[in-house]
């Protein structure tokens, strides 16, 4: 049996970026977490190695991984609830949607690219969370009469 290094190298990468972006939302109890965004990563990585597996002449690469994220969307639009009077899921649904594109990037040895996007969407995701909690819904509740 053959083992080719370079795609073991890119699924392991995905694997590995697609957990840590799963965890984040997982300490968080999100709809979907770890595993989701592990398969939603590594399945993305995995079309997107078929797609250059497909390549050739007259061939698009490129349509796979454009279906790959219009596929997405359907998923995560199964976590989107709205719950009396706010929207839930909206971001998990949206890490999804990213976890999809550093699947893409690692498939294509972008591993820097993915890289930084997990970095730049945990800091967001941590972030965002410290100054919503402790900026916006402090003057919200200061407004309250």
């Amino acid at each position: 049996m053959i083992i080719n290094y370079d795609i073991l190298i890119r699924l392991l990468v995905s694997l590995g970026l697609g957990a840590f972006l799963g965890f984040e939302r997982e300490i968080r109890k999100c709809p979907a977490g770890l595993r989701t965004h592990t398969l939603v990563c590594i399945g993305a990585t995995v079309f997107a190695l078929a797609s250059v597996a497909f390549s050739g002449p007259g061939v698009d690469i490129s349509r796979i991984a454009g279906q790959v994220v219009v596929g997405i969307g359907f998923i995560g639009a199964g976590v989107i609830f709205k719950e009396k009077d706010k929207i839930v899921g909206l971001t998990t649904a949206s890490t999804l949607w990213i976890a999809a594109g550093i699947g893409i990037m690692s498939a294509i040895g972008e591993f820097f690219v993915g890289l930084l996007v997990t970095v730049i969407s945990i800091f967001v995701l941590s972030g965002g969370l410290w100054i919503e909690k402790y900026t916006l819904h402090k003057k919200k509740s200061r407004l309250k009469p």
